[in-house]
């Protein structure tokens, strides 16, 4: 987690009339004649080159109008998605999409302070605070020249805003940790609508492999970079300066750092981490005069208190809500458990968070690496890295407190007993890493750290169970371990994507055989025994591979559904260890049920249970709204791999909305892999296109690519960009 100290309650709510939060200075619209010369001169050294794929080559002469460049190439390609992830960040959605979000605005709020965040930018270093002027000069200067585009709730930007979005996942710390129904009960709303059962969410995270010189065919390190967010999370893009910046990769929308990606002589892979670092605490509160207080040790001290305010939107106009929120020396109050408040700690260093983001785009090798992580602020994600020297590692999370390891930190623990107090943060040496392992690889499915590099892997008994809350290893893990343990290998790029885009379901080939032996087991005359022996017969036979074709993966995807609806109810049936999982919890008649429901459900969409995979599972984009929407009367293309909860490493979290075919959303979204040499070598993929303009050529045009596994050349080279532009210009033009 998180070190904050502080802690929230709710007064009486009030509403009132307000408008909405004016901005320090005017919009960026109307610019000083100062401030609109500065941003000219800053656009005059800054070109950005688009290739034929629509990618933004962005390069300044120095930093800052590096960062400038891609702020504004960003922009660009999809504004809406660059001020949604700072007014989501800043809690200002309510102000746009009204009261429905006033929870997660005050999520939000209870953390991210603009005071606070002006005054950590006044104390910064200076080579920071350049960056973020031009962070904001870029989507101002974007603003001016773009008349016709209309925020929907930032009409300027301002450097201390970088500050407020630091964290490049695609749930951050504070939502991951803070669940809306329990802050908005703690906060005087009991009837906040239920989330999505967590079995129907798609599991969020990414993949990331290292292979090590000897363990390639030309000898040089390889990495491959496959997060799973949803689509168009992230720009791709390069950026560089006549200082020697040089990165290309995956850029979260509105950053100004490669999230994941490469530079010249080595790359980065974020996966989320189930490192436990968040925690929440249970304190013992009473009400004293006008306040409140907590115990603490045996002493009772004041409970800080702060008001909150919720700007919303209404048909009528601008509205407000008045929240008071408590602190305790933990964090913000977010919850109740009886008569116990609890609140939450979790880590909150925007500046150090942001200095790691910045100098890990710039390293050189391994050692460089290590530097950056000794601000110990990337708290969410594990890390695979390699370099041109031949170094590979395996990086756990970053940011891990120093706890008592007999208390259950996965639970909250009693506030008010200082032996739950933390010790400083584990040391990288003491975290559970794999670096340079023998074997010559490592990777990570958002899997425990146990198996990393196979048998080099970091021993489970030698470190805190609070390092990691997985009990089993993942479907995606077992997956890995199938095509990486064990067996000599020579990999190239294109043999190691093929890897990515291996076809077996690990988790479909340990449960199947489980409800053939079933059927098996019944009598003649049982009813099932004639309905599901032709799909049984298929299953009988199956090598446990998706693909456009394959009747049994629409049979075994709609098995797994509804079995998960009918034995787990609101659990994930693929956090569970699946051999445990078959053997011991699931009944035969359970098996067979709900083979019996899968086949209903296909013969009710589609006519028949006899459907090929591709027939039902599709890509499809027909705009570029946050929230998709889809049409089955419209063109959409085939996608022959699964969601990852049945163990594909390559993923497509697809499900039907208003819709009888399947559509994904989430899953691959940016692919690359790289070769570091003397050069470094690259291929990629985005999922749909670079561009949110829908009338753009680029705004599907990866789409046969991306569900084929057919990576294009990444052009990282000034010649290789030769023959490949589309078009040169400075920002304005």
């Amino acid at each position: 987690m998180h070190t904050l100290a502080r802690v929230l309650v709710v007064t009486t709510a009030t509403f009132a009339l307000a408008p909405a939060p004016a901005t320090a200075q005017a919009d960026a619209r109307h610019p000083s004649a100062q401030e609109l010369a500065r941003w000219k001169r800053e656009a005059a050294d800054v070109t950005i080159t688009r290739d034929d794929w629509g990618i933004a080559h962005v390069h300044g002469k120095t930093d800052a109008d590096a960062v400038f460049g891609m702020e504004y190439a960003q922009a660009e390609d999809d504004f809406n998605r660059v001020e949604t992830n700072y007014i989501n960040a800043m809690g200002r959605l309510a102000e746009t999409e009204g009261a429905s979000q006033m929870w997660r605005d005050l999520r939000m709020k209870l953390f991210i302070v603009p005071d606070s965040a002006r005054a950590q930018y006044a104390r910064s270093p200076e080579w920071l605070r350049t960056l973020m002027d031009a962070f904001a000069d870029g989507l101002n200067y974007y603003l001016y020249t773009h008349p016709r585009v209309h925020p929907r709730v930032i009409d300027r930007f301002e450097p201390w805003m970088a500050l407020t979005f630091t964290e490049g996942s695609i749930g951050g710390d504070i939502e991951m940790g803070v669940d809306l129904r329990d802050l908005a009960a703690f906060y005087g709303d009991p009837t906040v609508a239920m989330a999505t059962p967590s079995w129907r969410r798609e599991p969020s995270g990414s993949n990331g492999i290292a292979i090590a010189p000897k363990n390639t065919l030309n000898g040089h390190a390889l990495l491959y970079i496959n997060p799973h967010t949803s689509f168009y999370f992230r720009s791709e893009l390069q950026m560089s300066s006549d200082s020697g910046w040089n990165a290309y990769g995956a850029v979260t929308w509105g950053q100004f750092f490669i999230y994941q990606g490469f530079d010249r002589t080595a790359g980065w892979m974020h996966t989320s981490s189930e490192v436990d670092n968040i925690d929440q605490f249970l304190e013992r509160v009473r009400k004293r005069g006008d306040g409140w207080q907590y115990l603490y040790g045996g002493k009772w001290y004041p409970v800080r208190t702060r008001t909150i305010t919720v700007p919303y939107r209404t048909d009528q106009g601008m509205k407000s809500r008045t929240f008071t929120a408590y602190y305790t020396r933990h964090g913000p109050v977010i919850a109740r458990q009886g008569d116990r408040w609890i609140s939450i700690s979790l880590m909150k260093k925007p500046i150090e968070a942001l200095i790691q983001d910045v100098t890990r785009t710039k390293v050189k090798d391994l050692a460089d690496f290590r530097k950056t992580m000794e601000h110990h602020t990337n708290s969410s994600n594990n890390t695979v890295f390699a370099d041109a020297e031949g170094n590979i590692a395996y990086f756990h999370s970053n940011y891990i407190p120093r706890r008592n390891d007999t208390f259950d930190w996965r639970k909250p623990v009693d506030g008010s007993d200082t032996a739950t107090a933390y010790h400083g943060i584990l040391s990288i040496d003491q975290s559970p890493n794999a670096i340079d392992p023998a074997d010559g690889w490592v990777f990570n499915s958002n899997n425990w750290p146990w198996s990393a590099a196979g048998p080099d892997s970091p021993r489970r008994g030698d470190y805190p169970t609070y390092v990691d809350r997985d009990r089993y290893e993942s479907p995606r893990g077992l997956h890995a371990l199938r095509l990486l343990e064990g067996k000599p290998h020579h990999y190239t790029i294109e043999s190691l994507t093929a890897a990515g885009f291996d076809s077996y379901q690990p988790w479909l080939a340990v449960t199947v055989p489980s409800l053939v032996k079933a059927w098996d087991a019944l009598p003649a005359s049982a009813a099932l025994k004639t309905k599901l022996a032709r799909p049984i017969t298929l299953l009988r036979s199956w090598d446990y591979r998706w693909g456009i074709n394959s009747v049994q993966t629409s049979l075994g995807v709609y098995w797994y559904y509804a079995l998960a609806r009918s034995m787990y109810g609101g659990a994930r049936p693929d956090t569970v260890a699946p051999r445990d999982w078959v053997a011991h919890d699931v009944a035969s008649d359970s098996l067979l049920a709900a083979l019996s429901t899968a086949m209903d459900r296909l013969t009710s969409d589609f006519g028949t249970w006899q459907m090929p995979w591709g027939d039902i599972n599709r890509f499809q984009r027909l705009d570029d709204s946050i929230r998709p929407h889809f049409d089955d009367s419209k063109p959409s293309i085939p996608v022959p791999f699964t969601s990852s909860r049945t163990g594909s490493l390559a993923s497509f979290g697809a499900r039907q909305y208003d819709t009888k075919k399947w559509y994904g959303n989430s899953g691959n979204s940016f692919i690359a892999a790289i070769e570091f040499g003397d050069s470094v070598r690259a291929r990629g993929i985005t999922a749909g296109g670079e561009s949110g303009d829908p009338e753009s050529p680029h705004f599907v045009d990866e789409a046969a690519r991306y569900a084929s596994g057919n990576l294009r050349v990444i052009y990282f080279y000034p010649a290789q960009l030769e023959g490949h532009t589309e078009r040169v210009y400075h920002p304005g033009e």
